[in-house]
């Protein structure tokens, strides 16, 4: 079945970096359009950056010169490189891979920005 793995969270200081990865298995990665979204206790989960299966990426507003989207279609990994970390990035950060009418996420990593 289709698994996604998220890792590399944790507890960094502001203008600290980080670099989470997903991990995709029992699909065809190179397929899938590939998002990271994040979702703070009481609100919606929100788009990241994206990444399409041509290369093609956006980035929300918020994060937009700071983040960077990349896929490895050789690992079945996609990463998100977190730069000039502010405590508003805290929150939990899901992996998702989308393809046609097929959406997986994964289970999500814990990113804690505080002093």
């Amino acid at each position: 079945q289709v698994q996604l793995v998220e890792s590399g969270g944790d507890l960094v200081q502001p203008g600290g970096s980080l670099r989470l990865s997903c991990v995709a298995s029992g699909m065809v990665f190179s397929w899938y359009v590939m998002d990271w979204h994040r979702q703070t206790p009481g609100n919606q989960r929100e788009l990241v950056a994206r990444i399409t299966s041509g290369g093609s990426t956006i980035y929300s507003d918020s994060v937009k010169g700071r983040f960077t989207i990349s896929r490895d279609n050789a690992k079945n990994t996609v990463y998100l490189e977190m730069n000039s970390l502010k405590p508003e990035d805290t929150a939990v950060y899901y992996c998702k891979g989308r393809f046609g009418n097929l959406e997986y996420w994964g289970q999500g990593t814990q990113v804690t920005v505080s002093s």
